[in-house]
């Protein structure tokens, strides 16, 4: 079950926490956790009793500087000294590779949030011969100018007191702002979701809300921009489907703009199966949203992932 937590060492060095929540009934296919930034993958749990129920086997582990994975290099809130998302895509790979050595034949769905969409498009730049669809929630692939200007107070940042420490302005201007922009907010917090109980369960959770290193801020913002560039997306198969969701009352999507406009991007680049859904009333936690908007979005998906995979099983071979 997925509280269940077991370990797999990763060529990376990495001693990865990870979690497994076997397929009910016939199974479809494999389902890959990638989560957000300063949380971890337990909170994934009742997304994964639910696509279990769909025929999903569902694994998600922590990231590098999260949750109860370990590494001699990342301590919390980083990722490595020198090619972090490398590293990071190397456990990812070693998790895919497990899942699909336990259960071969099966279709392969990526799925990441926020941060975790950021490098679940990285994984499927890198690897595009290794999954079979990719969604991306929540995530802010156009970050525009105003990442522009934080890469460069990050560059000053280390200049002055090095890669190895928590950033003094970055968490300010994410984290902070986007409190600010919930009128009436309750908590700091609120910009996560309109449900007061899950966002207590955040505040309260000790692997949850940490400070994040300035190496970690700098390699979040360069993948993004190499991730959403021409060429990166170049990578990516034509036919591979691609599951796109924001929030009209998430900041750290820009409202949802951020999402349509990576649609648009993703669209010019001739992938030829995008699937876009900005939810109004959302925030940015879509799977920890109240019942009444968590429980659609999560119906549209599951929708999603059963066409796809079977598409995919009727092809002869991957593309």
């Amino acid at each position: 079950m997925f509280s269940e937590v077991r370990t797999l060492k990763s060529p990376s060095g990495a001693t990865l926490a990870l979690r497994h929540e076997p397929a009910r009934g016939e199974a479809r296919g494999i389902l890959l956790l990638s989560h957000g930034l300063a949380e971890h993958s337990a909170r994934y749990a009742p997304f994964a009793a639910r696509m279990a129920g769909e025929g999903f086997h569902v694994y998600g582990h922590d990231h590098r500087g999260h949750g109860h994975t370990t590494a001699p290099d990342a301590p919390r809130g980083q990722f490595a000294p020198r090619n972090g998302i490398g590293r990071v895509v190397e456990d990812m790979r070693a998790v895919r590779d497990l899942a699909v050595g336990a259960h071969p034949g099966l279709p392969v769905v990526l799925f990441g949030h926020s941060m975790g969409g950021l490098l679940a498009l990285a994984f499927a730049e890198a690897h595009p011969a290794d999954i079979d669809a990719l969604a991306v929630w929540n995530s802010n692939l156009e970050p525009g100018a105003a990442g522009r200007l934080a890469q460069a107070i990050l560059m000053a940042e280390r200049m002055l007191k090095g890669s190895d420490v928590p950033s003094g302005l970055l968490p300010r201007l994410t984290f902070g702002a986007w409190g600010k922009a919930i009128a009436g907010r309750r908590t700091e917090f609120d910009w996560l979701s309109h449900e007061p109980g899950e966002v207590d369960a955040y505040i309260a959770d000790p692997l949850c809300g940490f400070d994040v290193n300035v190496s970690m801020w700098l390699d979040i913002f360069t993948v993004t921009y190499a991730d959403a560039s021409v060429e990166g997306l170049a990578r990516l198969p034509k036919t591979l489907p691609i599951h796109l969701v924001g929030g009209e009352e998430d900041p750290a999507t820009d409202h949802g703009r951020a999402t349509h406009a990576f649609a648009r991007r993703l669209k010019k680049s001739r992938l030829e199966d995008v699937t876009a859904i900005v939810y109004r009333g959302m925030r940015h936690e879509t799977l920890n949203e109240s019942p009444a908007l968590r429980d659609p979005a999560i119906d549209a998906f599951a929708g999603w992932c059963r066409r796809v995979v079977e598409e995919r099983r009727r092809l002869p071979e991957k593309a």
